[in-house]
């Protein structure tokens, strides 16, 4: 009893050590451009590059179904060695654009057999109160993703490479704390051969499909959001030179709210509803993205500094919350693989918000380019409403018909 009472806050630890591999590079990134010569533009390329990994990985582990054929903690352990080896090798010397571009896929590709993964292990074990969960794992992730920039700032005397060495080395101590501390859950049921129908079967279910588009919206705006955050404290001190930020330390602090926004959401859930709270916290982050261009123009940075707390907080708040609905919508012998797909899909969407935004940062003036983020929460928006839409317009045509 006293070892299951451990086992969700070993997942979290395990988690957040892991997931800091996710922008270890995004931390150092003008250390990276100035140690190896590269285009300023070479911030969304090397976030892209994590992503197009973590999407490729996801694919792979989706189709030929890993999380559910094998120890999910193993598979967690042997990525997480592997992720920390390929970001150490970003701080040797003679890497070019192009090998830090494919050491970061590579670490992207390995996250795969972490952060999906680390759920299908937490659904194993919480059938029920999955949300709370996965509102602590979700916390962890963003905490995690949050870390190199806190990891940047506490090593500001040292040289830039001891925060990939920083974050290679937690990764490795959260899988061995995995493999040693967490055994298959209760409630996990492998698969004993390949099943490739898995990838297409899951979606013939409408309510999973209903919780995956509401994901997939979310995913528009989450990573863009998350990998620009110094870039909007870096614009809005150019627009306003008295201003002087900390941009390693609010980076990560607007990034890690968002890990307190998944644990309350987590409990929320449990009193008004799973798919409620999901709907609110998405309308929310939606018109931070819509009046960011206000923001950007108040004088005051402590009003601007909350905006972008509020939307920090928002704006990740329904992502325990969609996986949780994922999860309850799938047979538990393809949960894993469940996962695993809609993530690979949902990061596939961030390929493109980030890019977008890449280039609209170099097109047109930077204050107006963030509301493209609010096209990804409209749909995920026009998803969840649409079985209202759809009673609502039932009853005008009984109405009709009545009148008739």
């Amino acid at each position: 009893m006293k070892q299951s009472k451990l086992i969700l806050p070993i997942i979290v630890i395990s988690q957040f050590c892991c997931t800091s591999l996710w922008f270890a590079g995004n931390a150092v990134m003008n250390d990276l451009i100035i140690s190896f010569n590269l285009n300023n533009s070479a911030l969304g390329h090397l976030t892209s590059a994590v992503q197009f990994g973590f999407i490729f990985g996801t694919l792979i582990f989706a189709v030929l179904t890993i999380a559910d054929r094998f120890s999910p903690s193993k598979v967690f352990l042997t990525c997480a060695l592997l992720g920390s080896i390929f970001n150490f090798a970003v701080i040797w010397n003679g890497n070019s654009l192009l090998s830090i571009l494919s050491l970061r896929f590579i670490t992207g590709f390995f996250l795969a057999g972490i952060y999906p993964v680390g759920m299908k292990i937490a659904a194993d074990y919480y059938e029920n109160k999955l949300d709370k969960s996965l509102g602590f794992l979700v916390g962890a992730l963003v905490v995690g993703t949050a870390f190199p920039h806190l990891a940047k700032e506490m090593t500001e005397g040292f040289e830039w490479k001891y925060v990939l060495i920083l974050t290679s080395v937690f990764a490795l101590l959260g899988g061995l704390l995995m493999v040693t501390m967490v055994p298959n859950g209760p409630f996990r049921k492998p698969i004993t051969q390949l099943d490739f129908s898995a990838f297409f079967s899951v979606f013939k279910n409408h309510k999973f499909r209903s919780a995956a588009f509401g994901y997939f919206g979310h995913m528009w705006e989450l990573y863009a959001f998350w990998a620009f955050v110094p870039i909007i404290l870096k614009t809005y001190n150019v627009k306003h030179l008295e201003t002087e930020f900390n941009i390693p330390l609010l980076s990560f602090l607007i990034i890690a709210i968002g890990g307190l926004a998944c644990v309350l959401s987590g409990y929320l859930s449990q009193v008004f509803g799973t798919k409620r709270i999901a709907f609110i916290a998405l309308l929310l982050s939606c018109t931070c993205c819509l009046i960011s261009p206000i923001m950007f123009n108040t004088e005051s940075e402590s009003v601007f500094i909350s905006f972008l707390f509020f939307w920090g907080f928002f704006v990740i708040a329904d992502s325990p919350l969609f996986s949780t609905l994922i999860a309850k919508n799938t047979s538990a012998e393809i949960k894993g693989t469940a996962l695993t797909i809609v993530n690979c899909i949902g990061f596939s969407i961030t390929i493109i918000s980030i890019q977008l935004l890449n280039i609209l940062y170099t097109k047109i003036n930077p204050l107006y380019i963030y509301t493209t983020l609010a096209i990804g929460p409209i749909i995920g928006l026009k998803e969840k409403t649409a079985p209202i839409r759809a009673i609502f317009m039932q009853k005008l045509k009984y109405k009709y018909s009545n009148e008739q």
